[in-house]
């Protein structure tokens, strides 16, 4: 049987580029998404005019409930999950001091509390089967802070604190859990930015230009594949911020 993987935030961006290359891979994917049904039709059927099928499931994964029924679904249809991709985000771009207790939980919600519940709800199916690769897709920002974007940047480096913490408790049942902490994507995230701005980041990276989403969906293939890699935070952002 192939490779499970559920990806969520799969409709855009990032978490799509992933859908699609693990698809491509011969894994079958079960893409979530929330708001963004038309893009997740779109997404099937970009993939069935190439023969390859995907399930689409929406649900809000910062809500256990819902959280639950997306992964009872997978394994009432495929019997495990050999793969989870915490990619689900949204950004805040906001003075601290104008952060509200509303805006506190609508960022820390989707963007870690999701990771922290469906970690919870996959992990028994791979520890039953003895194995298990679990990727966060965190943030340049969850390792070095970023001015204007305090909770985005807390959500991320307590994505990144559960992902060392999780590998070591979960490395004796062979579950890999690793992150990847992107610089500047070209994405819908990073609309706010000026034609200026952009450029700007391209001058200053070694590498000559902002990342793409198949550059992180890459780095998830292979950590997919990697059967020796686990708690790390890997920066894929072209040099532009070396650690």
């Amino acid at each position: 049987m192939s490779k499970i993987a559920i990806i969520t935030g799969a409709s855009r961006g990032i978490g799509r580029e992933i859908a699609k290359q693990l698809a491509k891979s011969q894994i079958q994917v079960i893409a979530n998404y929330n708001n963004s049904e038309k893009e997740a039709i779109q997404l099937k059927r970009e993939l069935e005019k190439q023969n390859i099928i995907i399930d689409i499931v929406k649900a809000d994964i910062s809500k256990r409930e819902e959280a639950q029924r997306l992964v009872e679904f997978v394994l009432k249809k495929y019997h495990k999950v050999d793969i989870l991709i915490n990619n689900a985000g949204i950004s805040e771009y906001k003075i601290f001091t104008d952060e509200t207790d509303e805006d506190w939980d609508r960022v820390i919600n989707t963007n870690l509390y999701s990771a922290f519940i469906m970690s919870q709800e996959v992990i028994p199916s791979m520890v039953h089967h003895k194995n298990g690769c679990i990727i966060n897709i965190s943030s340049i920002w969850g390792m070095v802070g970023s001015s204007l974007e305090v909770l985005y940047s807390i959500s991320k480096a307590g994505m990144n604190g559960m992902t060392k913490a999780l590998a070591k408790e979960l490395g004796p049942s062979n579950i890999r859990v690793n992150a990847i902490a992107p610089g500047a994507i070209d994405t819908a995230m990073n609309a706010n930015l000026s034609r200026e701005e952009l450029e700007q980041l391209e001058e200053d990276t070694p590498l000559g230009r902002i990342g793409k989403p198949e550059d992180i969906a890459k780095c998830v293939t292979w950590l997919v594949e990697d059967t020796f890699t686990t708690g790390q935070v890997i920066s894929v952002n072209g040099g532009w911020i070396i650690t």
